[in-house]
């Protein structure tokens, strides 16, 4: 595999691969978090935080002109007794506590949403189903707002499911209290010419743990922004994602951990595959260790495959580290092509080449579909897996 930072930045040669590793934390050279649109400027795409997006494909949700119309989704929740589900106003209380938006369009959603939907599992409730909720697009524009909220000591498993075509918005929240386990797995299977730009904030309480695994497959361009940080000493936050890029996608996953709270953990392990020309995934990763923070441990890892000429990667690594007073922190970046001594040890068995390449793919994500730990959900994307590759034959 070849190292991130061994590749020239910018490169877009066809046949190439292009990726950019860098050291500096965006964050710290972005405008303050706030709720309100006019605090963020409109972006051009020369600022750290947008250089990699194709905003002329956002459909005006970086400068104001998308406006909401109509049933732009259709949302339904599924769950187990217990579990209370509510749509609630603007001015609930609830609203805003795992984090603030941090770009123009988190923004945006914040101040245009009607209804946030808020998800709550009672204190040391454990629940033995999933609770799943349902993102259909039906057309149009939509800004959304989600909380998931679990009490003390309490277990749950949820799953988002996005499909259908729409041009959206939205904020999540996860507020885990202390002692809580929360497992959220995220699928983006837009159809081709979706939009969706969301903001994930979660706030993990004391000794509680948090593990996201977020899967995404389509949509045109498709740019989630998860947040973590700790409201309490001995928080742990996992972080998994796994993305298929195709052909004119253009997929981004930029992640931050704030380490503001002593003896904390977190481990983030993205993987993505691409294929066919003009397929872009960027991913970032920001860890930040506050001066405060001592005792925290913090590992993460980004790993591509590109299948195809013509596709491109932007992966950049960021660590901030303010204290020395910690247990280990570091970092990885790579991309590559196939490996031609896997494909000829496979095919020396005799398995046809085209099969080769499809074992060598699923050995790729294995690792991380094992971490969603919902059957169907698992079954589902290796499924879609065998459908890429099928179409890059075809």
């Amino acid at each position: 595999m070849a190292e991130a930072q061994n590749i020239p930045v910018g490169s877009t040669t066809a046949g190439q691969i292009a990726v950019a590793a860098e050291s500096t934390v965006a964050t710290r050279m972005s405008a303050p978090p706030s709720f309100d649109v006019a605090d963020f400027p409109v972006p051009h795409g020369r600022e750290e935080e947008w250089r990699f997006t194709p905003l002329e494909r956002l459909r005006g949700l970086h400068d104001g002109t998308a406006v909401a119309t109509g049933d732009g989704l259709k949302v339904a929740v599924e769950a187990p007794e217990g579990v209370t589900v509510e749509l609630v106003g603007r001015d609930d209380p609830r609203l805003g506590r795992a984090g603030t938006p941090v770009d123009r369009v988190a923004a945006q959603a914040y101040s245009a949403f009607e209804q946030a939907g808020v998800v709550t599992v009672p204190k040391e409730t454990v629940l033995t189903e999933p609770i799943r909720i349902a993102v259909h697009g039906q057309g149009g524009v939509s800004y959304g707002h989600q909380i998931i909220e679990l009490g003390a000591f309490a277990e749950a498993v949820v799953v988002i499911d996005h499909t259908g075509d729409v041009v959206t918005a939205a904020n999540v929240e996860y507020v885990l209290g202390d002692g809580a386990k929360l497992t959220v797995v995220s699928v983006q299977d837009w159809d081709d010419k979706a939009v969706h730009v969301a903001q994930h904030n979660a706030l993990i309480g004391r000794d509680a743990s948090f593990k996201s695994v977020v899967v995404t497959f389509g949509g045109d361009v498709v740019r989630l922004h998860p947040r973590v940080s700790y409201a309490g000493t001995g928080g742990e936050a996992e972080l998994y994602g796994l993305y298929f890029t195709d052909a004119g996608q253009h997929q981004e996953h930029r992640l931050l951990v704030d380490h503001n709270t002593p003896h904390c953990k977190s481990n983030v392990a993205y993987k993505g595959a691409l294929q066919g020309e003009q397929a872009h995934a960027v991913w970032i990763g920001d860890v930040l260790i506050e001066a405060k923070a001592e005792g925290t441990d913090t590992y993460e890892m980004n790993r591509n495959l590109v299948l195809t000429d013509g596709a491109r990667v932007d992966s950049v690594p960021n660590l901030e580290i303010e204290t020395g007073e910690i247990v280990g922190a570091g970092h990885a970046s790579a991309t590559g092509r196939f490996d031609d001594e896997q494909l000829f040890y496979l095919m020396a068995r005799g398995i046809p080449q085209h099969e080769a390449r499809r074992l060598v793919v699923r050995g790729f994500f294995a690792e991380l579909v094992q971490q969603i730990g919902v059957a169907d959900i698992e079954e589902r994307l290796l499924a879609k897996i065998e459908e890429e590759l099928e179409a890059a034959v075809a």
